[in-house]
């Protein structure tokens, strides 16, 4: 039998946020351009069925099918036609851990909750159906059972509550309301109650999203069949995986899909926490891309003026920045109040699987442990996890470390009772209770419970809480530390190259709080944090209604890296932030005053007439945010890694948190501009020379030489391609400039893809080569001998 052929790796990806009105057709109709940048593959957001109306497509109801709101398989598959036509392929997202908690739209669901744990869909969902007397607790009663039941109805074999229908158990349409919520396999309850009641597992606290078992072979092939095929069938090339860590066993998933697909290029989408490094055994091409995003922010950060912003954050926010002014305490903070609030139900269980190992196991250092004692344990263990989660294929020692069991052990007031925690990090470890059925449950409910606390703690709370530089709050993010030098950018880089060649790379996505020009920015304040400060006191005033200090420093930063945008856009934005934040409201406790209060200081301060003294302080630092926004593109579109475009980011792109990241794109760009001059000129390039960034290319580092030698970062791609761009560039013009500082280029000559026409050879002085642009894109061209350059 001839063996499948797999398609080509991508060079290059052009991600598309499809939705109902940006359904496949309008993808095709943008082809012809998307062709014309030079990438190599659509990625597309999620195409099985969704929810209706969905903007997203990761609340999935039926994983056979590609959605019809987007054009169905038909309409997926004259997409993939057209892009073939014009030379390029489809990745796609898929949603392994969880689907749409939506009964009426999810079949499978739907007949869970009509048959119990004994329905052959039972296994699909991570129900804990030994809790709530058996019942699936469903949270979509907007107060308690005894102020909601009225609104309970009986329909025939369905029971109704407004939009919501589920179905009756078999013999019970005709009892008494009462009666027939106690005989049912799920009972409707107040929403309030997911926080600490609900027994099935989650996406991170979405109670929307009900987690799935794709660790059960028969659920992998149910969930993936559809994908699969259509992988098989050549209409897809690619996949990227969405939210790995909720998964049971990452590592059995991932060779189970790496399987079944024969190998296609896959990538990640795993938050790498700083200096922590992808498993090597996963059979994936790498990440999705949030590591690159770091080091490539980093690069454009001043440490100096990084930690002066601390400072004056400090003094403009004191005293409450008791509550955001240091990263670490912010963060652990923030991981108590999650465990204790959105995560007790998951945290609940997890205590309960360990009583149940203890209770079993023959080891007398196991028996007679008190639950609240494994509680205690589990909370200071988790709050002290600096990854995401551990995994079966890296010692779980690394990331549950013996120093965080120590300042554990602080916590229990009785020294003799401290030894429970070391009971129980030896059962995270696997070096206890091994021949317990529960204790592998219980290695997998402890990895799952801590990749959601750590999303939650840090990118949901902590990130709203530490707000010094906006910018450095983005995932994969490291607030604390948020520069990178060049030494460390290019050592990530050449690691990158040599482990993971054909990783993803991104600065933008549909997740990123802040697109990478507004991130972008805001890393100039690092460099002028004296005159960000000047400008927070011309347009703040003693009498002005400020919420709290904190809120108005993150506000006049969002306006700041924005730029002028519509007012509603930024008040969404911020009361996502306060909301997210959760010091003064959030979203299942609101207070209508204080966002009241946020709202009307956001447009009569930031989008008022204030405004006007921080606008006019962006406008006399566009020369430099214009040196970070090209600075970023182009070394993200050069680095090692297969760089992904997000969708309208060749142009100029602005935007704020979901939903303002995802709002429809346009092709082309109206203004294109030199950012799409530089992205077309390095997709091009990229596109010319794949083996110079592929999977045997190399990666040079080229240092400067002279007085501004720090602000030129500079590398050659396998001696066919040169990225050159300027850094910290209000820095350079306050230090006088360039001078005589000369960049060594790698011998022969080299054209100058940016500006046709232009040429180098030898070292070259910066100043020449930054004369127009600030950042620069060499091609080695005919040595003037005749040998023409090689790639590869």
């Amino acid at each position: 039998m001839t063996p499948e052929p797999v398609p080509p790796v991508p060079t290059a990806t052009y991600r598309l946020q499809l939705q109902p009105g940006f359904p496949f057709a309008a993808a095709a109709d943008a082809v012809p351009y998307l062709a014309s940048l030079g990438i190599s593959h659509l990625h597309l957001s999620p195409v099985l069925e969704a929810v209706p109306g969905s903007l997203h497509g990761y609340d999935v109801v039926d994983p056979a099918r590609v959605r019809e709101e987007l054009g169905g398989e038909d309409g997926l598959r004259e997409l993939a036609r057209v892009a073939r036509e014009h030379g390029l392929g489809l990745v796609v997202d898929i949603v392994p851990n969880h689907m749409a908690m939506a009964p009426r739209h999810n079949r499978p669901l739907w007949e869970v909750l009509r048959e119990g744990p004994a329905s052959p869909y039972a296994r699909w969902f991570d129900i804990d159906w030994e809790a709530q007397a058996g019942q699936l607790l469903l949270p979509v009663l907007g107060g308690p059972l005894g102020e909601e039941i009225e609104q309970l109805t009986v329909d025939g074999d369905v029971l109704r509550y407004y939009d919501h229908v589920f179905p009756l158990r078999e013999g019970t349409a005709g009892l008494p309301l009462p009666e027939l919520l106690d005989a049912q396999w799920y009972r409707p309850v107040w929403w309030r109650l997911a926080r600490t009641e609900l027994n099935y597992r989650r996406f991170f606290s979405i109670s929307e999203l009900i987690g799935v078992r794709v660790e059960d072979p028969q659920v992998f092939e149910a969930t993936h069949g559809t994908i699969l095929r259509l992988l098989h069938e050549g209409v897809i090339d690619g996949l990227r995986i969405d939210h790995p860590d909720g998964l049971a066993d990452p590592d059995g998933y991932l060779q189970r899909l790496h399987e079944a697909t024969g190998g296609r290029w896959t990538v990640v989408e795993k938050i790498l926490a700083d200096g922590e490094h992808l498993p090597p055994t996963w059979p994936v091409a790498g990440t999705t891309g949030y590591d690159a995003l770091r080091h490539v922010d980093g690069l454009f950060a001043d440490p100096a003026g990084a930690g002066e912003l601390v400072t004056r954050y400090r003094a403009f926010a004191a005293p409450q920045t008791d509550r955001g002014g240091d990263w670490a305490a912010t963060v652990r903070r923030a991981a108590y109040a999650v465990l204790a609030h959105e995560l007790a139900t998951e945290l609940d269980r997890l205590v309960r699987t360990a009583v149940k190992v203890c209770a079993a196991s023959p080891d007398p250092a196991l028996r007679d442990r008190a639950p609240w004692a494994l509680r205690t344990a589990l909370e200071e263990l988790l709050v002290r996890m600096e990854v995401y989660r551990p995994y079966a294929s890296v010692d779980a020692a690394e990331v549950v470390t013996e120093e965080a069991a120590a300042e554990a052990r602080q916590a229990f007031v009785v020294p003799e009772e401290a030894g429970v925690v070391d009971v129980v990090r030896d059962l995270v470890l696997g070096r206890r209770g091994g021949d317990v059925p529960a204790a592998a449950e219980f290695r997998a409910r402890f990895a799952q419970t801590s990749s959601a606390l750590r999303a939650k703690s840090v990118e949901d709370t902590a990130f709203y809480r530490y707000v010094p530089l906006l910018s450095a709050t983005e995932v994969g993010g490291d607030p604390g530390t948020p520069a990178v030098s060049p030494e460390d950018f290019h050592a990530y880089c050449a690691r990158v190259q040599r482990d993971w060649p054909l990783t993803g790379t991104v600065v933008s996505t549909h997740d990123t709080k802040r697109s990478a020009d507004v991130r972008a920015a805001l890393a100039v304040l690092t460099e002028c944090p004296e005159r960000w400060a000047g400008a927070l006191a011309e347009a703040s005033h003693p009498d002005e209604a400020v919420p709290d200090a904190q809120l108005a420093w993150a506000a006049w930063q969002t306006v700041f890296g924005l730029g002028p945008a519509d007012p509603e856009r930024v008040q969404d934005a911020l009361l996502k932030h306060v909301r997210e934040a959760g010091l003064y409201t959030s979203w299942t406790e609101q207070e209508p005053p204080y966002e009241e209060a946020v709202a009307a200081f956001v447009a009569q301060g930031p989008c008022g007439k204030p405004g006007a003294h921080v606008t006019a302080l962006r406008d006399a630092l566009a020369p430099h945010i214009r040196s970070n926004v090209l600075g970023t593109a182009l070394v993200h579109l050069t680095m090692p890694g297969v760089p992904d475009v997000y969708q309208g980011t060749e142009g100029e792109y602005r935007a704020l948190v979901d939903p303002d990241n995802r709002r429809p794109a346009g092709f082309p760009p109206a203004d294109p501009g030199d950012k799409n001059a530089v992205t077309a000129a390095a997709l091009t390039l990229r596109a010319r020379y794949p083996d110079a960034f592929g999977a045997s290319a190399s990666y040079a580092p080229l240092p400067a030489e002279g007085p501004a030698a720090d602000h030129c970062l500079a590398f050659a791609r396998s001696g066919a391609v040169v990225t050159a761009v300027t850094r910290l560039s209000l820095r350079l013009a306050e230090a006088g400039g360039w001078g005589d500082t000369r960049l060594p280029l790698p011998p022969g000559w080299w054209g100058d893809a940016l500006t046709p026409g232009r040429k180098f050879t030898g070292h070259v002085r910066v100043a020449e080569l930054f004369e127009r642009l600030p950042v620069a894109l060499l091609e080695r061209i005919d040595d003037g001998d005749g040998d023409e350059a090689a790639a590869g």
